[in-house]
Protein backbone atom coordinates (compact mmCIF):
# COMPACT_ATOMS: atom_id res chain seq x y z
CA UNK A 1 0.00 0.00 0.00
CA UNK A 2 0.99 3.59 -0.94
CA UNK A 3 0.99 6.13 2.18
CA UNK A 4 -0.60 9.64 1.49
CA UNK A 5 0.37 11.14 4.94
CA UNK A 6 -1.12 8.97 7.58
CA UNK A 7 -3.40 7.43 5.58
CA UNK A 8 -3.22 4.57 3.19
CA UNK A 9 -3.96 5.44 -0.50
CA UNK A 10 -6.82 2.56 -0.20
CA UNK A 11 -8.35 4.18 2.71
CA UNK A 12 -8.48 7.49 1.45
CA UNK A 13 -10.21 5.91 -2.12
CA UNK A 14 -12.47 3.88 0.64
CA UNK A 15 -13.08 6.57 2.66
CA UNK A 16 -13.62 9.16 -0.37
CA UNK A 17 -15.56 6.38 -2.65
CA UNK A 18 -13.16 6.79 -5.13
CA UNK A 19 -13.86 4.78 -8.35
CA UNK A 20 -10.14 4.59 -9.36
CA UNK A 21 -10.22 2.99 -12.53
CA UNK A 22 -13.64 4.85 -13.68
CA UNK A 23 -11.42 8.03 -13.37
CA UNK A 24 -8.77 6.76 -15.28
CA UNK A 25 -10.94 5.66 -17.73
CA UNK A 26 -12.13 9.27 -17.77
CA UNK A 27 -8.92 10.65 -18.03
CA UNK A 28 -7.80 8.54 -21.33
CA UNK A 29 -11.17 9.80 -22.92
CA UNK A 30 -10.70 13.17 -22.09
CA UNK A 31 -6.83 13.16 -23.41
CA UNK A 32 -8.02 12.26 -27.12
CA UNK A 33 -9.87 14.89 -27.27
CA UNK A 34 -6.64 17.45 -26.57
CA UNK A 35 -5.28 19.60 -29.92
CA UNK A 36 -1.57 19.40 -29.81
CA UNK A 37 -1.29 22.19 -32.32
CA UNK A 38 -0.85 26.30 -32.38
CA UNK A 39 -4.62 27.66 -31.95
CA UNK A 40 -3.41 30.78 -32.50
CA UNK A 41 0.15 32.80 -33.63
CA UNK A 42 1.90 32.99 -30.20
CA UNK A 43 3.64 35.28 -31.64
CA UNK A 44 1.05 37.92 -31.96
CA UNK A 45 0.34 37.11 -28.03
CA UNK A 46 0.11 39.71 -25.46
CA UNK A 47 -1.77 38.77 -22.54
CA UNK A 48 -0.43 35.96 -20.47
CA UNK A 49 -2.29 33.96 -17.22
CA UNK A 50 -0.85 31.90 -14.51
CA UNK A 51 -2.08 29.88 -11.62
CA UNK A 52 -0.58 29.17 -8.08
CA UNK A 53 -2.83 26.48 -6.37
CA UNK A 54 -1.74 26.10 -2.44
CA UNK A 55 -4.08 24.52 0.59
CA UNK A 56 -4.79 26.07 3.66
CA UNK A 57 -6.37 23.75 6.21
CA UNK A 58 -9.17 21.69 4.30
CA UNK A 59 -9.57 24.39 2.11
CA UNK A 60 -7.79 25.02 -1.45
CA UNK A 61 -6.57 28.76 -2.03
CA UNK A 62 -7.02 28.91 -5.84
CA UNK A 63 -5.17 32.43 -7.41
CA UNK A 64 -4.67 33.31 -11.26
CA UNK A 65 -3.23 36.18 -12.84
CA UNK A 66 -3.02 38.03 -16.44
CA UNK A 67 0.03 40.05 -17.51
CA UNK A 68 0.86 42.05 -20.40
CA UNK A 69 4.28 41.49 -22.46
CA UNK A 70 5.69 43.96 -19.97
CA UNK A 71 4.74 41.79 -17.03
CA UNK A 72 2.80 44.25 -15.69
CA UNK A 73 -0.48 42.15 -14.03
CA UNK A 74 -3.68 43.58 -15.74
CA UNK A 75 -6.46 40.96 -14.04
CA UNK A 76 -5.96 38.95 -11.03
CA UNK A 77 -8.61 36.81 -8.84
CA UNK A 78 -8.74 33.66 -6.29
CA UNK A 79 -10.86 31.13 -4.71
CA UNK A 80 -10.62 29.92 -1.56
CA UNK A 81 -13.29 26.33 -1.61
CA UNK A 82 -13.31 23.37 0.66
CA UNK A 83 -11.44 20.28 -0.24
CA UNK A 84 -13.86 17.79 -1.75
CA UNK A 85 -10.79 15.17 -3.02
CA UNK A 86 -8.04 13.84 -1.53
CA UNK A 87 -4.46 14.28 -2.55
CA UNK A 88 -4.13 11.37 -4.83
CA UNK A 89 -0.64 11.26 -6.94
CA UNK A 90 -2.16 11.53 -11.00
CA UNK A 91 -5.75 12.69 -9.78
CA UNK A 92 -4.57 16.91 -9.14
CA UNK A 93 -7.51 17.22 -11.65
CA UNK A 94 -10.12 16.46 -9.26
CA UNK A 95 -8.80 17.73 -5.98
CA UNK A 96 -7.70 21.30 -8.10
CA UNK A 97 -9.63 21.42 -10.98
CA UNK A 98 -12.87 23.20 -9.58
CA UNK A 99 -11.24 25.61 -7.57
CA UNK A 100 -9.10 26.93 -10.52
CA UNK A 101 -12.26 27.10 -13.25
CA UNK A 102 -13.93 29.37 -10.07
CA UNK A 103 -11.00 32.07 -10.00
CA UNK A 104 -11.01 32.05 -13.70
CA UNK A 105 -14.44 32.90 -14.05
CA UNK A 106 -13.94 36.03 -11.87
CA UNK A 107 -11.31 37.30 -14.59
CA UNK A 108 -12.63 40.01 -17.26
CA UNK A 109 -9.23 39.74 -19.25
CA UNK A 110 -9.07 36.86 -20.93
CA UNK A 111 -5.52 35.14 -21.00
CA UNK A 112 -4.14 34.11 -24.94
CA UNK A 113 -2.41 30.92 -23.15
CA UNK A 114 -2.03 30.04 -19.45
CA UNK A 115 0.97 28.44 -17.58
CA UNK A 116 -0.30 26.16 -14.66
CA UNK A 117 2.38 24.35 -12.36
CA UNK A 118 2.00 20.70 -13.24
CA UNK A 119 1.81 18.30 -16.32
CA UNK A 120 0.98 18.61 -19.63
CA UNK A 121 0.99 16.26 -21.82
CA UNK A 122 3.98 14.38 -20.24
CA UNK A 123 1.46 13.15 -17.44
CA UNK A 124 0.34 9.36 -17.43
CA UNK A 125 -2.84 10.35 -19.03
CA UNK A 126 -4.55 13.62 -18.79
CA UNK A 127 -2.46 16.37 -16.96
CA UNK A 128 -4.03 19.29 -14.61
CA UNK A 129 -3.00 21.48 -17.40
CA UNK A 130 -4.51 19.68 -20.37
CA UNK A 131 -7.63 19.04 -18.15
CA UNK A 132 -7.95 23.29 -17.71
CA UNK A 133 -7.23 23.63 -21.17
CA UNK A 134 -9.93 21.17 -22.37
CA UNK A 135 -12.49 22.88 -19.96
CA UNK A 136 -11.84 26.90 -20.93
CA UNK A 137 -11.66 26.26 -24.43
CA UNK A 138 -8.22 28.41 -23.52
CA UNK A 139 -4.58 27.30 -24.84
CA UNK A 140 -2.33 25.73 -21.59
CA UNK A 141 1.21 24.46 -20.44
CA UNK A 142 2.31 22.69 -18.23
CA UNK A 143 5.64 23.78 -16.42
CA UNK A 144 6.40 20.34 -13.85
CA UNK A 145 9.22 19.86 -11.06
CA UNK A 146 9.08 16.22 -12.11
CA UNK A 147 8.09 13.77 -14.88
CA UNK A 148 7.21 10.28 -14.30
CA UNK A 149 7.59 7.74 -17.31
CA UNK A 150 8.96 9.79 -19.58
CA UNK A 151 13.04 9.72 -20.75
CA UNK A 152 14.91 12.76 -20.78
CA UNK A 153 17.47 12.83 -23.87
CA UNK A 154 19.31 15.94 -24.02
CA UNK A 155 16.85 18.84 -23.70
CA UNK A 156 13.53 16.79 -24.98
CA UNK A 157 11.14 14.68 -23.20
CA UNK A 158 9.92 11.84 -25.04
CA UNK A 159 7.29 9.31 -24.27
CA UNK A 160 7.30 6.26 -26.19
CA UNK A 161 10.02 7.64 -28.53
CA UNK A 162 7.85 10.75 -28.86
CA UNK A 163 9.06 13.93 -28.17
CA UNK A 164 6.11 15.74 -26.08
CA UNK A 165 8.16 18.83 -24.21
CA UNK A 166 11.24 19.89 -23.37
CA UNK A 167 13.37 20.08 -20.28
CA UNK A 168 14.20 24.44 -19.71
CA UNK A 169 16.75 25.64 -17.43
CA UNK A 170 17.31 29.16 -17.08
CA UNK A 171 19.26 30.11 -13.81
CA UNK A 172 23.13 28.38 -13.19
CA UNK A 173 22.39 25.74 -10.74
CA UNK A 174 18.57 25.42 -10.49
CA UNK A 175 16.66 22.21 -11.33
CA UNK A 176 15.54 21.85 -14.53
CA UNK A 177 11.81 22.68 -15.39
CA UNK A 178 9.90 20.11 -17.61
CA UNK A 179 7.50 22.01 -19.89
CA UNK A 180 4.95 20.23 -22.00
CA UNK A 181 1.59 21.28 -24.19
CA UNK A 182 -1.39 21.64 -22.28
CA UNK A 183 -3.63 22.20 -24.78
CA UNK A 184 -4.05 23.82 -28.41
CA UNK A 185 -0.40 24.59 -28.57
CA UNK A 186 2.31 22.88 -30.05
CA UNK A 187 5.44 20.87 -28.37
CA UNK A 188 8.02 23.67 -29.72
CA UNK A 189 6.12 26.95 -29.55
CA UNK A 190 5.00 25.43 -25.81
CA UNK A 191 8.81 25.42 -25.07
CA UNK A 192 9.42 28.96 -26.54
CA UNK A 193 6.79 30.74 -25.28
CA UNK A 194 7.66 29.67 -21.54
CA UNK A 195 11.37 30.54 -22.27
CA UNK A 196 10.40 34.36 -23.64
CA UNK A 197 8.86 34.80 -20.37
CA UNK A 198 11.56 34.10 -18.21
CA UNK A 199 12.69 37.35 -16.33
CA UNK A 200 16.02 37.12 -14.74
CA UNK A 201 17.28 36.47 -11.99
CA UNK A 202 13.91 34.01 -11.75
CA UNK A 203 13.91 30.66 -12.95
CA UNK A 204 10.11 30.47 -13.72
CA UNK A 205 8.59 31.83 -16.23
CA UNK A 206 7.51 35.29 -14.82
CA UNK A 207 3.40 34.60 -14.79
CA UNK A 208 4.02 31.97 -12.04
CA UNK A 209 6.57 34.11 -10.38
CA UNK A 210 3.95 36.87 -10.48
CA UNK A 211 1.15 34.54 -9.29
CA UNK A 212 3.10 33.11 -6.77
CA UNK A 213 3.41 36.36 -4.85
CA UNK A 214 -0.19 37.36 -5.54
CA UNK A 215 -0.91 34.26 -3.82
CA UNK A 216 1.13 34.70 -0.48
CA UNK A 217 -0.32 38.13 -0.71
CA UNK A 218 -3.73 36.68 -0.24
CA UNK A 219 -3.04 34.05 2.37
CA UNK A 220 -1.40 36.84 4.44
CA UNK A 221 -4.96 38.82 3.92
CA UNK A 222 -6.95 35.38 4.79
CA UNK A 223 -5.11 35.01 8.22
Amino acid sequence: MEKSGKITRDELIKKYGIDVAQLEQEQLKLAKELVIKNKIDFKLADKFGGFDNTFIGNKILSCVIVCDKDFEIIDRAYALEKIKFPYLPEFRNYRELEAMMIAFEKLTERPDVVLIPGQGISHLRLGLASHFSLATGVPSIGVANVVLDCEIKGEGILKEGKEIGNTLVEKEGSRPMYVSPGNLIDVKTAYEVSKSLIKPPHKRPEPLHLVAKYAKQVRKELA
